[in-house]
């Protein structure tokens, strides 16, 4: 009878313990801290390994995006107008090419620059590049005019009523504070394609009746440059070739005045290994780069670039064999010692030009014109 009544008081003692214990873990686990404490550490064991990011590209300080961030936040400056950039500071620091590639930051450069003070922008025009069109749109945001449609076409070009500064009307000290801080930009296209758009604009055409470039400039290159001193037609595609690829013609171009923007290179207008350009839009590209540009320059919200025509800014290729195929291989060669650099600076049109360019483009001054490759 004893040993019964002590193994039931072992039993009962087993059980209380087993409730005591049971207990405890209830109430260690309800804890908070505890739970806060457990949750943790299963969290931290159970995180998926954390590979290390690839490393960042780097981009050279000068090259890096100028305007505001995309909304999905990538890299603001996509890789095309990058390569643009950086091509162009590769040959300007190359040696060879000082005397083609630099030119002084002169008067001649800044009239070329239309400012905006109000929202910080330079643009240096470039003409038969849509040149036009941008001046549109820096007239409505310097507020002379509410909206592209309302600018009259005659107002556009009259620098007296379209409320455009040029860079050379301030002090050498407000032109430096620009040069440093302001969005920059400009616009190129084809060399020979441009020279041939000038040609006919200006020689053949003349939409705005400009008459000193048939009874000024005409007879003076015709008188220099015509090998048939008996022919009587007015002046020829080869005469103004012949003309543009003399390395002495500068001596003209001071009697012409600042009628040659119109087919002088992209280095004597806009000066781009002096002065450091956030974007260099390229007419064929248009379409894509006009909104880059107004974007990178903060504006988009505020103005579009005006509807471009379908085709316009296509390059024509049969235009361009058309109108060379007419000159001789020596006048070319001589062209292409202006036109090179205008070509080099641009990646995207490497090799571009037309056979009828390209198979009398030759080595020039010791070194190969980019798109003869």
């Amino acid at each position: 009878m004893h040993h019964q009544w002590l193994l039931l008081a072992a039993c009962f003692w087993v059980i209380f313990m087993f409730m005591v214990a049971s207990k405890f873990i209830t109430l260690t686990f309800k804890d908070p801290d505890v739970y806060g404490a457990r949750q943790e550490f299963l969290l931290l064991t159970t995180m998926p390994e954390v590979r290390k990011l690839p490393e960042e590209k780097h981009i050279p300080e000068e090259l890096k995006p100028t305007g505001k961030e995309l909304p999905d936040s990538r890299l603001v400056q996509p890789l095309v107008y990058m390569e643009r950039l950086e091509l162009i500071r590769n040959v300007c620091r190359d040696d060879a090419l000082k005397n083609l590639s630099h030119t002084p930051v002169s008067k001649f450069v800044l009239d070329r620059i239309f400012v905006c003070d109000k929202h910080r922008i330079l643009f240096c025009q470039t003409p038969k590049v849509g040149n036009t069109q941008w001046k549109k749109v820096l007239i409505v945001l310097n507020g002379a005019f509410p909206s592209i449609e309302e600018i009259p076409e005659n107002v556009v070009h009259d620098h007296e009523k379209n409320g455009l500064p040029r860079l050379s009307s301030f002090s050498d000290a407000e032109i430096q504070k620009r040069l440093k801080t302001y969005f920059k930009f400009f616009i190129v296209r084809d060399p020979f394609e441009r020279l041939i758009s000038a040609f006919k604009d200006k020689f053949v055409h003349n939409p705005r009746f400009e008459p000193w470039y048939r009874h000024e400039i005409a007879p003076g290159i015709i008188r220099k440059y015509r090998r048939n001193r008996t022919e009587t037609r007015g002046i020829q595609f080869e005469d103004f070739v012949r003309y543009l690829g003399d390395p002495n013609h500068r001596w003209l171009d001071l009697q012409f005045g600042d009628h040659i923007i119109h087919w002088v290179t992209y280095v004597e207008l806009c000066a781009p290994c002096e002065i450091m350009y956030s974007v260099i839009g390229h007419h064929e590209t248009l379409e894509d780069d006009a909104p880059y540009i107004l974007k990178e320059a903060g504006i988009d919200h505020l103005v579009s670039y005006p509807t471009i025509p379908p085709g316009i800014t296509v390059y024509n290729r049969t235009k361009v064999e058309h109108y060379f195929l007419g000159i001789s291989k020596r006048d070319i060669r001589r062209l292409n010692g202006d036109l090179w650099w205008a070509q080099s600076s641009r990646s995207s049109y490497k090799g571009a030009s037309s056979p009828a360019v390209k198979k009398a483009t030759v080595s020039h001054r010791g070194f190969s014109p980019p798109w003869s490759e």
